[in-house]
């Protein structure tokens, strides 16, 4: 028997903080209480003045394993997930092959189980063409959820997930649509899956397409308008049905609104927004530059005052990342021929931290990214939360450090991110994973979890 004893911090409960020890056994949380000991062949951590917070569990990251090595695998992005604090990842299906089947789920996760540092879920992809039997297959072989790219084709040839405005090419299956969710997300609402969605109408984006010569042209071709008829038209798809709809990094206040407004005539909903959209404003593309081009693009100072309030009015309860890293080569190319992504996972947490902090209450940080998170995907029997019977997935925080983000410091392949020389005040000092401690270059040890809300 492993035993551990995490004694003398400021533990994050699902009542609220509290000063306690937390006892570990086997990988496993069997008391929070004052006061604890333990025997001479555990292990014993001071954490005097310390934070002792749940793992975080990011729902939105880009692995680009299998199909883009060059720019992240599961071993360099959940390498950058365990430094930041985050034990649990939840990888999106736009791999190549796609995502589009139990096969290759089962084949992605045999992937990932070989390389991963923390533990992955994967969700499962909606095409044009996807049959309700695809969707109770990849539900059964583990898929934590269903994403549709409402502005994204499929490459028949590739099996790949791209924007592309060529629709006469016969090679592209056109993206799904809301007559695809229409179709679909009744069968969604039967498996108790969330349905996702990347909320940007194709036919708004069609509208305002443009070279993308300047940061200004990006934002002018991804109006907020797209991302509204898109949140609208999926949630009145979702209302119907029973389905669950997820918003996928919001970024804009019209989107907001739109969301809030299908929350109120009863739309079962949730909101993810990302940290970029939180800490930076399109004003700082100047000092910036292309790291920060991503879609969404991350909009004015009034989007991100209204992203802000609603993570503070609990309208928007998850933060995530929407992971996204390519080469730094890829990225140092001019505007408009850099690819649009980020990393953020290894950020994840301290910059929550620092957002909590800023606006008063510190613990609102651990319920974005770990608590909320876990109970929306059907994870939190065991994830989430430092309670007995919970996995040992801890992080040790100190809210006397700092920590500036360098590139030196960064797991991710991508090494320049939107966030490179931000300082927040905190620093984390160890994370563990089943009671387990991370080291640089530890072995896989990830195992893939599944939700426990599937009604199959």
């Amino acid at each position: 028997m492993t035993e551990l004893l995490i004694k003398g911090g400021t533990v994050y409960t699902p009542d609220g903080p509290r000063h306690a020890d937390v006892h570990v056994s086997d990988g496993a949380i069997v008391r929070v209480e004052p006061g604890l000991a333990i025997g001479p062949d555990g292990r014993e951590i001071d954490v005097n003045g310390m934070y002792v917070l749940p793992g975080a569990v990011d729902v939105h990251v880009h692995s680009r394993d299998p199909g883009f090595p060059e720019k992240e695998d599961f071993a360099t992005m959940t390498a950058a997930a365990a430094a930041g604090g985050v034990t649990v990842v939840l990888d999106m299906p736009n791999t190549v092959p796609a995502v589009d089947s139990a096969g290759v789920l089962e084949s992605k996760a045999a992937l990932a189980r070989s390389k991963a540092q923390v533990d992955f879920g994967l969700w499962g992809l909606i095409r044009s063409s996807t049959t309700p039997e695809q969707l109770e297959a990849m539900a059964d072989a583990g898929a934590v959820g269903f994403k549709a790219y409402l502005a994204y084709s499929f490459s028949l040839s590739r099996k790949q997930v791209l924007y592309s405005p060529d629709d006469e090419d016969p090679d592209l299956e056109p993206p799904a649509d809301y007559g695809t969710l229409a179709r679909l997300a009744p069968v969604v609402a039967a498996l108790g899956l969330p349905l996702a969605i990347h909320a940007e109408d194709p036919t708004v984006l069609a509208a305002f397409r443009r070279p993308l010569l300047t940061y200004d042209d990006l934002l002018e071709s991804r109006p907020p308008e797209a991302e509204a008829v898109a949140v609208s038209a999926a949630a009145t798809v979702a209302r119907e049905s029973g389905a669950h709809l997820h918003i996928a990094h919001l970024s804009s206040a019209l989107g907001l609104q739109a969301a809030e407004d299908a929350v109120k005539v009863g739309t079962s909903l949730s909101i993810e927004t990302c940290p970029q959209f939180l800490l930076l404003t399109a004003q700082d593309f100047d000092q910036v530059g292309s790291a920060m081009k991503m879609l969404p693009p991350i909009r004015g100072a009034a989007d991100r005052e209204a992203l802000v309030g609603g993570l503070k009015r609990g309208v928007i309860s998850v933060v995530s990342t929407d992971h996204a890293p390519h080469t730094d080569e890829e990225k140092s190319r001019r505007f408009e021929e850099a690819p649009a992504g980020s990393p953020g996972v290894q950020t994840l947490y301290l910059s929550c931290l620092q957002l909590a902090k800023d606006l008063g209450d510190v613990w609102l940080a651990p319920r974005w990214v770990s608590q909320a998170p876990a109970d929306l995907f059907g994870l939190s029997r065991s994830k989430g939360a430092i309670a007995p019977g919970f996995d040992a997935d801890i992080v040790i925080v100190d809210p006397r450090g700092k920590t500036r983000v360098r590139p030196e410091h960064m797991r991710s392949r991508q090494r320049h991110g939107a966030l490179e020389g931000k300082v927040f005040d905190f620093s984390i000092q160890s994370v563990f994973l089943r009671g387990e401690p991370f080291a640089p270059g530890g072995k896989a040890r990830g195992r893939m979890v599944r939700p426990a809300l599937v009604a199959r």
